[in-house]
């Protein structure tokens, strides 16, 4: 007898996202011609992940980012701010350089 192979996938219990090795930055294989150049508008200094996600995930942030009249990099970086400050990281060198006099202002108190 035939095994039923018509079952739908299980649905993810949230967004899914995964992370993509190569992209602009890959190394091309032996053989083929160097990768293209970035576009103009890309910093020099930046680097670059490829990230994929579900369609329900993608379709609610591209309608954010319409809702809001931002580009998805404009998006990307203020969640990835607002990562970084939740944890308590310093989001560049002004915000570490202003962390580290207020720890050297205000040194710990002792306990007696």
């Amino acid at each position: 007898m035939a095994k039923d192979t018509s079952r739908k996938p299980e649905k993810s219990a949230g967004p899914s996202l995964k992370v993509v090795k190569g992209g602009r930055d890959a190394t091309p294989a032996a053989g083929k011609e160097k990768a293209s150049k970035p576009s103009a508008n890309v910093d020099k200094a930046s680097h670059g992940k490829r990230v994929q996600f579900d369609l329900e995930t993608w379709h609610a942030l591209n309608m954010l980012a319409r809702d809001r009249m931002m580009t998805f990099q404009e998006l990307a970086d203020e969640a990835f701010a607002d990562l970084l400050s939740k944890h308590g990281r310093p989001r560049d060198l002004k915000d570490a350089l202003k962390r580290s006099l207020k720890a050297q202002d205000d040194p710990p108190k002792r306990e007696r």
